[in-house]
């Protein structure tokens, strides 16, 4: 609710340099930050004994801009699919096929976007964004449609 109440007074404005051109930069190249995204957490090796097969990118995306630490974050509602990897200790769990809600994290570098391929599982992008950077200024929000 606070964070509500402060991104409305503020007017989505913040004293981070360089937010609204991350934000038009990360729209631009959503797609390949997709791809890389899910090609670095596929390396992760986590979770264990599970390989990554699929991810479905929904609509809603939440950058968050830290003053204090002159950060521009985003977060990103994914969809994930799974499979055991042969002989592990999942490989008779029936729920390794059950897609997995969670949040893909990016942060603005350099003037760059990238991400280590690090999910937030079962969180919403607000959720895991409060949850990461506690004291952000949500910048931009697109919501999915209802």
């Amino acid at each position: 609710m606070f964070q509500f109440l402060r991104t409305l007074l503020a007017g989505n404005r913040s004293s981070v340099p360089g937010v609204s051109g991350a934000v038009a930069q990360f729209q631009r190249f959503e797609k390949d930050l997709q791809q890389d995204f899910f090609a670095l957490a596929a390396q992760s090796g986590k979770p264990r004994d599970l390989r990554w097969v699929s991810s479905d990118w929904l609509d809603e995306l939440l950058i968050v801009a830290d003053e204090e630490n002159q950060l521009i974050s985003a977060f990103a509602s994914i969809n994930i699919g799974f499979e055991a990897v042969e002989g592990g200790d999942m490989e008779d769990v029936k729920a390794v096929s059950t897609i997995r809600d969670g949040t893909a994290v990016f942060h603005f570098q350099d003037e760059g976007w990238g991400s280590a391929g690090r999910v937030v599982f079962n969180m919403t992008p607000a959720k895991a964004a409060e949850h990461m950077i506690p004291d952000a200024d949500t910048v931009f929000h697109r919501k999915p449609p209802q």
